[in-house]
């Protein structure tokens, strides 16, 4: 099972990152690569504990649906996501973030297993890999861009999941002080 790690410093607050992160509409803006888009489940605002969201994108040319439900949650530090259904055998992805002088650093955490036995250990290692390295490496480089500009406050205003500020509740509400 491949194991991708990627870290990002991000120039702005925990709250804002985490919430950026686990944004759905963010999520679309930062992989219009692929057009990637949330059909099924959560489709706009922030995905929470618990939830469940059906992308659908289109990979070597190859439209796909995949199916994440949110297993892990610990506002602002932690969120998990693990395949229910889609093109891998298996997926887990784990998304950490940790205060770093004025910013904070983001973590990817990605396993994966392609399906077909030896012939998807193959791909793995011939471009699987290297390819959801170059995706998640983009699309953190978004978020960054996004987190840092002004370009957040589209992703974060009305999302009808705002919280009061400073507060940092299990149901992943977004702070005002972002």
């Amino acid at each position: 099972m491949p194991l991708i790690e990627l870290e990002t410093k991000i120039s702005a607050p925990i709250d804002r990152v985490f919430d950026l992160a686990r944004s759905i509409d963010a999520h679309m803006a930062s992989t219009e690569g692929s057009n990637e888009r949330a059909v099924e489940g959560r489709t706009s605002g922030l995905i929470g504990d618990g939830e469940t969201v059906t992308w659908e994108a289109s990979h070597f040319g190859i439209k796909q649906r995949l199916s994440v439900r949110v297993t892990k949650f610990d506002r602002p530090y932690l969120f998990g996501d693990e395949m229910i259904s889609g093109a891998f055998a298996s997926m887990y992805h784990t998304h950490r973030f940790s205060p770093s002088g004025d910013g904070t650093v983001m973590k990817d955490e990605f396993h994966f297993t392609a399906p077909f036995g030896i012939l998807g250990r193959l791909a793995e290692g011939l471009f699987l890999t290297g390819y959801m390295t170059r995706f998640l490496a983009k699309r953190a480089a978004q978020l960054k861009t996004m987190a840092e500009s002004e370009a957040w406050r589209s992703y974060l205003k009305n999302t009808g999941e705002q919280a009061s500020a400073g507060n940092r509740d299990k149901a992943g509400g977004c702070s005002q002080d972002l």
